[in-house]
């Protein structure tokens, strides 16, 4: 360990890659829900107003319809909560956004507000882990609202407007749960299940644990899936039957992680196929020894979380990002005469990822997907200004194209949101085509530019600090499971806790080391030490499977099925 001491210090600069930036990935497991979604959830309002004669005000109706997008992937339980959290957060975006439209029409100033507010909505996403699209669709309504000519006599109407369709995407986002109202615990134990397979199946087949043959990556996805699993578990009512049954194949999962070498990687695959179907859930054939692990696991479940205002701290860095660069790339654009300056303002909010080296991939993705969206925009504006009714399904065909597509990668899913954001601006009346492109391109090139030289500009100085931490969890939990294997008797309860812990520290270790690897300007990272750790960790994982006798029944339980989803 001592010899990664004469590294700390060094500073190195890494390159930042354009291999790979552009290469599409597969399409999500659900990705049709958020676009059948934001389809569900935007037409109607739009319709509406469409009817009414009034399709000017479908601005505001969109702010609280495109809430729709988040928490697919959360326990319907947790997703009520967290979409009441999302229509509450862009209410008060908006309405602050109304309120000081009204008030002045100085850009400066507005830039300003839009600036700080992107950069709390950005904080209060990553703090909170809401998930995609995260900050974007926030800065994107509360951006462009300030830009709105408003009077303070409408902010409640036109507020109200934005909550009743923010009750109606509520709506659309909880209706799935009438009909499979387990299925996103039951998918994200089928992803933990496949993870763990693919990884077995490695270990199997000759992978011995060097980084050239893909074993380290596929065991750290493996164990970044099952730690989503059981936070997504964990995060359901305790005591379910369908509850338990799951985290009786999660700990299949977690065993198969910590022991792939007698891990049958067909049966793991075959439970999560039968969790992505609409049957029962599968047995593990182990009641006796389950309900050991599921008493460590209620043991955790009912320790005190750690408060999300704890996680405020290390994101200091890149709320000093967003706001500087954010207010940066609306002043530029003003000073280059473009008229809408909150698009280079929303640019620079989309940019900011975990770390330097993402956020210059995200930064080409915004740049390729918006010239190219710009010209799919030219082709269909003769299209769109054919009628009311044309411009509205040509919304809703945009919204469904990008949910539908940016999974894949995010450029190709801005191709789409481009000329939905050029269409939203022609509900109050026909803009000229001409005009909306080319301040587009230029508010996407000054964004783009002006925003990564903010990320460029602000290092994230602690990121190796986090690092050091982490390793210190990680030794930590690894002692506790050590003292207890060193016990004749330990108890199951606690063993099986101890278990957890150290599989949680090590999928926080890993994405910590991740997200500071990807900093292009800090300390060495103690890399030899994080390989040592981590080796170390796996090897008492190993240890405390063997020690339960769980390592040669791990993927080989029965399937009988019990469990109603």
């Amino acid at each position: 360990m001592s010899s990664t001491t004469p590294g700390i210090m060094t500073r190195t600069a890494r390159r930042l890659p354009l291999t790979g930036v552009l290469r599409l990935g597969r399409p999500s497991d659900i990705w049709f829900k958020p676009a059948l979604s934001v389809v569900a959830s935007t037409a109607p309002p739009n319709l509406l107003l469409l009817a009414l004669g009034r399709l000017d005000l479908a601005m505001y109706t969109m702010a609280g319809s495109l809430c729709a997008l988040y928490a697919h992937n959360r326990p319907y339980a947790a997703r009520a909560r967290v979409l009441a959290r999302v229509v509450l957060g862009m209410l008060a975006g908006l309405a602050l956004s109304l309120v000081a439209a009204s008030l002045t029409t100085d850009p400066v100033v507005l830039v300003a507000v839009g600036a700080l507010m992107a950069a709390v909505q950005k904080t209060l996403c990553d703090a909170t882990r809401i998930g995609p699209p995260g900050n974007v669709i926030l800065a994107f309504v509360s951006s462009a609202a300030l830009f709105v000519p408003q009077t303070l006599a409408q902010v409640p109407g036109h507020t109200a407007l934005a909550a009743a369709a923010g009750v109606w995407a509520w709506l659309v986002g909880m209706a799935p749960s009438l009909l499979r109202p387990h299925g996103p615990e039951r998918r994200a134990t089928a992803q933990a299940l496949n993870a763990c397979a693919a990884h077995a199946a490695h270990a199997t087949t000759g992978g011995t644990g060097g980084p050239g043959d893909g074993h380290e990556r596929t065991r750290a996805a493996a164990a970044a899936a099952v730690q989503s699993a059981w936070q997504t578990l964990l995060s359901t009512r305790r005591g379910s039957a369908t509850r338990r049954a799951l985290e009786r194949l999660l700990v299949r999962a977690e065993v198969a992680l910590a022991a792939p070498a007698d891990t049958d990687p067909g049966q793991l695959r075959r439970w999560a196929r039968r969790l992505c179907g609409s049957g029962p859930v599968p047995h593990t054939g182990e009641s006796g020894t389950a309900a050991d692990e599921i008493l460590g696991v209620e043991t955790e479940a009912a320790a005190p979380r750690r408060p999300w205002r704890s996680r405020l701290a290390p994101l200091a860095p890149i709320a000093v990002r967003t706001a500087l660069g954010c207010a940066l790339a609306g002043y530029a654009s003003l000073a280059l005469g473009v008229g809408r300056p909150y698009w280079a303002l929303v640019t620079a909010a989309s940019l900011y990822q975990a770390n330097t080296t993402l956020t210059w991939r995200r930064s080409v993705q915004r740049v390729v997907g918006n010239l190219l969206g710009v010209l799919v925009f030219a082709a269909v504006a003769p299209l769109a200004h054919a009628g009311a009714v044309a411009l509205v399904l040509c919304c809703v065909a945009f919204n469904f194209g990008a949910e539908a597509l940016i999974g894949r990668n995010y450029w190709l899913g801005t191709v789409c949101v481009t000329p939905l954001a050029l269409l939203i601006t022609e509900f109050p009346g026909r803009q000229a085509p001409g005009e909306l492109i080319t301040e587009r391109a230029m508010d996407t090139l000054v964004g783009a530019l002006v925003g990564f030289a903010a990320a460029a500009v602000v290092t994230n100085r602690r990121a190796g600090d986090r690092v050091e931490h982490a390793l210190g969890a990680v030794d930590r939990a690894r002692e506790r499971a050590a003292r207890l294997l060193a016990e004749q008797a330990p108890a199951p309860a606690a063993l099986q806790s101890a278990r957890r812990d150290l599989v949680a520290a090590l999928a926080e270790l890993r994405a910590t080391v991740d997200a500071a690897s990807g900093e292009w300007w800090q300390r060495a990272l103690p890399q030899e030490r994080v390989v040592l750790t981590e080796q170390s960790a796996h090897r008492t994982l190993a240890a405390t499977v063997r020690r339960q006798g769980l390592g040669a029944r791990a993927g080989t339980g029965s399937t009988t099925e019990d469990v109603r989803p």
